[in-house]
């Protein structure tokens, strides 16, 4: 797996509304997250910039705007983190994890009844 650039909870906000409406400009970015966040554009600029500097994000200009695409996948990032969390404090273990889930009680009898039906229908496929 190719190492993806760390992002910020900040960045990765930026990150969600370019990824639902890529290509998207600078105004378009900034208006959808003056909405959601209390950031001011100038903060919003900041972090458009970092993510191009990381390798996140590219750009073009079009007549007077910048337009940005993502240089990653949504799916592939996610994938990236969930691998990084395990790792960091379940030393990579996915059964440790659960546990810790079900006895803390952070898992509900629906979301164990789905996992069970998960693991059923990946024991069908003849996964070893």
């Amino acid at each position: 797996m190719k190492a993806l650039p760390q992002i910020s909870e900040a960045e990765y906000e930026v990150m969600k509304v370019i990824w639902k409406h890529a290509p998207i400009s600078t105004n378009e970015i900034t208006d959808k997250l003056t909405k959601t966040t209390t950031w001011s554009p100038k903060t919003i600029q900041t972090l458009i910039k970092r993510l191009v500097t990381k390798g996140a994000l590219s750009y073009e200009k079009q007549s007077r705007m910048f337009v940005y695409t993502p240089l990653i996948g949504e799916k592939e990032y996610l994938v990236q983190e969930r691998h990084s969390f395990l790792t960091r404090y379940y030393n990579g273990d996915i059964t440790a994890m659960l546990s810790a889930y079900i006895e803390d009680d952070k898992l509900s009898e629906t979301e164990i009844d789905t996992l069970r039906s998960l693991l059923r229908k990946d024991t069908q496929h003849g996964r070893d």
